[in-house]
């Protein structure tokens, strides 16, 4: 599955332009930076790599009609939406999960694609889920937990981020865990949201983070944010060392600790494996 991005920039009349990225991904964390790679067919090439920035807008999973126009030969995409000019004067989309608006840094012709490298000047995060692509289909993260087929073992957990800290429980062993939950014949959507509740946060189920096996169950873990609230039990955390020092369950400190290290610049990908070894699938890639 690929996250949909919509890259946007200038033209040197001031005029924006936009489309559907091929491949989005981070280069550097200090200082920040990340790639986007686009056709040399393209015929926003030229413009682009001319522009002095661009900024990539992360679709929210209400946005199925912005992906369409901004991949369709329109003539005027941006006449159907909404958005404004970011502080580094590239058009950031309305309503969209997250955005990065960068200046450029570099350009690499790369075979039949131009890689444009972008320094990160601003970006915003929100809490509403992203729009997924798989198979040639779009998917949300709604879709994508009704499609998970419960069973007796099957437990779900909630990753719940905000402001660089994550929410921690106490798991009644003397140590910490994910807020988590067995799944009933309600289902996995259910659950999930019984979950978040519980937590007393106003919170929104994002994609799934990561799915693993243990002994005794089958893990799936949902990525979620939020702004609202205190939580009714637990705590949030730093994301570091010292934050997750109580953390019991070995596959869960190895899933936080990636999460770390991914969160920065909201290049994520999800888990497939057991609790000792597994797979990384980016969630932003080339589609």
């Amino acid at each position: 599955m690929t996250g949909v991005t919509v890259v946007t920039s200038r033209d040197v009349n001031g005029t924006p332009i936009g489309f559907t990225a091929n491949s989005f991904t981070s280069v550097s964390l200090d200082p920040p930076m990340v790639l986007v790679c686009v056709a040399n067919t393209s015929r926003n090439l030229d413009t682009l790599v001319k522009a002095t920035g661009f900024a990539v807008n992360i679709l929210a999973e209400d946005q199925i009609d912005v992906s369409n126009t901004f991949a369709r030969p329109v003539e005027d995409r941006f006449a159907s939406v909404n958005w404004h000019k970011g502080s580094y004067g590239t058009p950031i989309l309305a309503g969209v999960t997250a955005w990065f608006d960068c200046s450029m840094h570099k350009t690499v012709i790369a075979g039949d694609h131009t890689i444009l490298i972008g320094q990160v000047e601003e970006f915003e995060t929100t809490a509403t889920p992203g729009l997924g692509y798989v198979r040639g289909a779009y998917v949300t993260p709604s879709t994508t937990a009704e499609a998970i087929e419960p069973s007796a073992n099957l437990v779900v957990s909630a990753l719940i981020e905000r402001n660089g800290e994550v929410l921690l429980l106490d798991d009644g062993k003397g140590g910490l865990a994910l807020p988590e939950q067995q799944v009933t014949s309600e289902g996995v959507s259910t659950a999930l949201a019984k979950l978040i509740a519980s937590t007393g946060l106003m919170a929104e189920p994002g994609f799934v983070y990561s799915v693993f096996e243990d002994v005794k169950h089958q893990h799936i873990s949902f990525m979620c944010q939020t702004a609202e609230g205190e939580p009714t039990k637990g705590a949030f955390v730093p994301m570091t060392a010292t934050g997750f020092a109580g953390i019991s369950d070995p596959a869960i400190l190895s899933m936080l600790k990636r999460f770390a290290t991914e969160s920065p610049l909201g290049n994520f990908g999800m888990y497939y494996g057991d609790q000792y070894s597994g797979e990384v699938r980016p969630v932003l890639k080339e589609k």
